[in-house]
């Protein structure tokens, strides 16, 4: 059945959702309404006094919150696949920095940029935060390009004035933080549905003038902070030349005064942490964008995900376009159980591997919280929702909604997508 454009109305269906990290909420037949653009809660019977909203009766279809990416690199999008015989670094020089040197030329930021827009509104996810490039231009213009499909996303400038090919390398500190702030001041008020955040590419390619500048920025423009923390060994080595009398990696970014606190910040990958930089992750509220698929494609290892959650960190998933070749969180769930799978076998065996539920939380919930009341149905949640029509994925006897939910994760295509809400807003209908 089509999906009213209002954004006040009642869906019938199978649902699911998470309440904890470990525990689901399934409900045959039930009913999840959306006033304002936000969820009123999920009913197995309606209540009288939404009766009167119009009914979208998705009877025997799984209906779920839309997926979050905590960490996609939007210029990267055109050469996923390529270059994964390499390790991080060598990746970075051969593949990365090229391409993205590509997005001064505004023509082919238009038309890479468009294709990223079309993947993303088709797929399951609802939700991202991107990375773009150096060049502010084409850093707006992917904005707007986003701003069309009805996502909500958060877009970075990339900081970087050191140890980066000259054609990518910004000028000087000065030229970096001048540019980010006249971004930043462009952005202010300009969308509905896409904001700025911050985002120094890594340690290595900021020097700690830049990093004091951006800073400044921070407490100026109150936006929030992304980059990139312990992906790599020979990536921790270089940093720990860099930055010899530092205690961790981790401490290096709170030195600057750009590590959590009031500052919502996402670190992607964290590999390779420390007792103290767990500790320090947690006294800060410092989101973990865990990225599998990205980890395994460029040898950097298997993030301790069970150790996170054992520790009360705030972690979500990333899919790392082109570190990971697929845009989709549904695939992102399914490597983060089959390598969280590897590690208890091969590395530590008191670390249990995710269940589908940890997972589905993770890709959910865990990283929708970073964009606030995001990635449930229970009230007052932002109404972010997929209808999926699963029927041809069915093996040949009955699934509980659970075992439907899984093999959604493992085998779904966007095909199998026939509504896609974002704040209420049916966007799939409008693609």
């Amino acid at each position: 059945m089509s999906s009213s454009k209002s954004d006040n109305f009642v869906i019938r269906g199978d649902i699911c959702y998470s309440e904890s990290t470990d525990t689901l909420r399934c409900i045959e037949g039930g009913y999840l309404v959306c006033k304002n653009g936000v969820s009123q809660g999920v009913f197995t019977s309606l209540p009288e006094w939404y009766w009167n909203l119009p009914l979208l009766d998705f009877s025997d279809k799984l209906i779920i919150p839309g997926l979050v990416d905590l960490h996609m690199h939007a210029p990267q999008f055109a050469f996923r696949g390529l270059g994964m015989d390499f390790e991080l670094l060598e990746w970075l020089e051969t593949y990365t920095f090229p391409e993205e040197s590509k997005y001064r030329n505004l023509g082919y930021a238009d038309n890479a940029y468009a294709a990223v827009a079309r993947n993303l509104v088709s797929g399951p996810n609802t939700r991202s935060c991107i990375y773009a490039t150096v060049h502010l231009p084409a850093t707006r213009l992917l904005m707007d390009l986003l701003e069309k499909t009805g996502l909500v996303c958060m877009v970075g400038k990339v900081n970087m004035d050191r140890n980066c090919p000259s054609y990518l390398c910004e000028d000087s500190a000065d030229r970096s933080a001048e540019d980010t702030r006249l971004w930043l001041t462009a952005s202010t008020g300009r969308y509905n549905n896409i904001s700025s955040i911050l985002t120094p590419r890594f340690i290595p390619v900021c020097s700690d003038e830049l990093m004091y500048k951006l800073a400044e920025l921070q407490k100026e423009f109150n936006v929030p902070i992304q980059s990139h923390l312990s992906e790599s060994l020979a990536e921790i080595e270089w940093v720990r030349k860099l930055c010899p009398s530092a205690k961790s990696y981790a401490d290096i970014y709170d030195k600057y005064g750009l590590f959590g606190g009031d500052i919502p910040t996402i670190m992607a990958h964290c590999v390779w942490l420390d007792d103290d930089e767990i500790a320090l992750i947690r006294e800060k509220n410092v989101y973990l964008a865990h990225c599998p698929q990205s980890n395994i494609n460029l040898t950097s290892g298997i993030a301790p995900v069970r150790r996170f959650l054992n520790n009360r960190l705030l972690v979500g998933l990333g899919s790392d376009v082109a570190g990971g070749c697929h845009t989709s969180i549904f695939r992102a769930m399914s490597d983060a159980i089959q390598v969280s799978k590897l590690r208890y076998r091969l590395v530590d065996q008191s670390e249990a591997p995710l269940t589908i539920a940890e997972a589905f939380y993770l890709g959910t919930l865990g990283g929708g919280s970073f964009f606030g009341n995001v990635g449930s149905f229970e009230a007052e949640y932002e109404f972010d929702a997929l209808v999926i029509d699963d029927a041809d994925i069915y093996p040949p006897f009955p699934l509980t909604i659970e075992e439907r939910l899984a093999r959604v994760i493992y085998f779904s295509e966007d095909r199998h997508i026939i509504e896609k809400y974002v704040r209420g807003r049916n966007v799939k209908s409008e693609e």
